[in-house]
């Protein structure tokens, strides 16, 4: 099959797969054994114990490659592992730049583990990839990317900053949690390092914990597969399952997740509650524009602040809500509304989570694929009634 050429939802459902050799299975078999039947001491079937490498691990593996458009991908037991094996790339010394606007759990681990071992972080705003070029120095060895950020949804310009980066022989690294390859494709515009939460969309139904690394470079593939085997954290048979399940709805899903956040992020734009809205569709969104141009559509993540800007006005919406779930995680088919300075930001210290945006009355959402009007009615009558108490 001449992938190179085919559209992404072929790709999402036959990227890198193929029916099964043994039986025919058209999908992939759950592959649940620890180890395999060696031929000889010297010879074995490609497979030797789990932890390297399970064939439905591989057949994920494939098909995340063929949908980023790159030559290999290794897949992790959540999207933290897939980032503490970036890390493991780097030693003492060592200096990072990350985006000051970053999933609070990639800022825990960057401060509370890997400082600890000699690694320095520095924290810039992308929005100007001047800001990143200041930075650089001759121990930089990695940039770390979001885009659209979590929760800002602030977009960075990711062939910027890759230039930028390859003018020093810097590695970029780019979080594609929040975009999914469907809307955005890191490595075309010049990243070495595609990470995923494949918790979130990719799996897409809220039933697994699984992350990946995807990446263009053998060398580097060769490394990040040597760290997966040595450190072992790796997903089982049934969870690479349920996320290749998952891939293949993924065009589909984000469509229609797209089309709801849109929908949502006009009217929190006109409710009197409301003091701002974060959503790149939005013409008054900073990085509209940008956007438009390195992504095919806007993504189903946006975030709002209420114009009392309080954790009790926050609160008041966030325990009134029906439709939408009080819960952490994004990225499946329900709607899901979470507090980012309590919750999935609570890591970062509180003037540096404000400096970034994230106040007490900011508010995320993960917009599902459920009726567009169903979750603005939700959205409506808690947002009235704490306008209204």
């Amino acid at each position: 099959m001449a992938e190179k050429h085919l559209n992404f939802g072929t790709l999402a459902i036959h990227g890198g797969l193929s029916p099964d050799k043994t039986t025919g299975a058209v999908m992939t078999p759950v592959y649940q054994t620890s180890t395999f039947a060696r031929e000889s001491v010297d010879e074995h079937k490609g497979y030797a114990y789990s932890r390297t490498q399970n064939p439905t691990r591989e057949a994920l593996e494939k098909n995340i490659a063929a949908i980023e458009g790159v030559s290999h991908a290794a897949c992790f037991g959540s999207g933290m592992a897939a980032t503490d094996a970036v890390l493991r790339l780097l030693s003492p010394g060592d200096e990072v730049i990350a985006t000051n606007d970053l999933y609070g759990g990639t800022y825990r681990i960057f401060k509370t583990v890997y400082e600890r071992y000699g690694v320095v972080f520095r924290f810039v705003s992308m929005h100007d990839v001047k800001n990143v070029r200041d930075k650089i120095n001759d121990k930089t060895k990695l940039i770390w990317i979001e885009t659209p950020t979590n929760p800002m949804t602030n977009i960075i310009d990711i062939a910027a900053v890759s230039k930028a980066a390859t003018a020093h022989n810097v590695l970029t690294v780019v979080d594609n949690t929040f975009a999914t390859p469907y809307l955005q494709r890191p490595a075309e515009l010049g990243a070495d390092i595609i990470m995923h939460s494949a918790t979130k969309y990719l799996g897409g139904h809220s039933d697994v914990v699984s992350g990946a690394l995807a990446c263009d470079d053998d060398s580097l593939a060769v490394e990040i597969k040597r760290i997966q085997n040595t450190t072992g954290a790796v997903p089982g048979p049934m969870d690479c399952f349920l996320t290749l399940r998952g891939i293949k709805t993924l065009h589909v899903r984000m469509e229609r997740h797209c089309e709801n956040a849109g929908e949502i992020a006009q009217f929190l734009q006109q409710h009197p509650g409301v003091e701002s809205v974060h959503w790149p569709g939005l013409n008054t969104h900073p990085g509209h524009h940008l956007a438009k141009k390195q992504m095919r559509n806007f993504g189903g993540m946006l975030s709002f602040s209420l114009k009392e800007d309080t954790l009790e006005a926050a609160k008041e919406v966030l325990n009134r809500t029906k439709v939408f779930t009080l819960a952490e995680s994004l990225g499946g088919v329900e709607s899901l509304i979470g507090h980012p300075a309590t919750m999935t930001h609570a890591a970062i210290p509180k003037n540096e989570r404000e400096k970034a945006g994230i106040t007490d009355s900011l508010i995320r959402l993960s917009v599902g694929i459920e009726d567009a009007q169903d979750l603005i009615a939700d959205l409506k009558q808690a947002l009235d009634a704490s306008v209204n108490k």
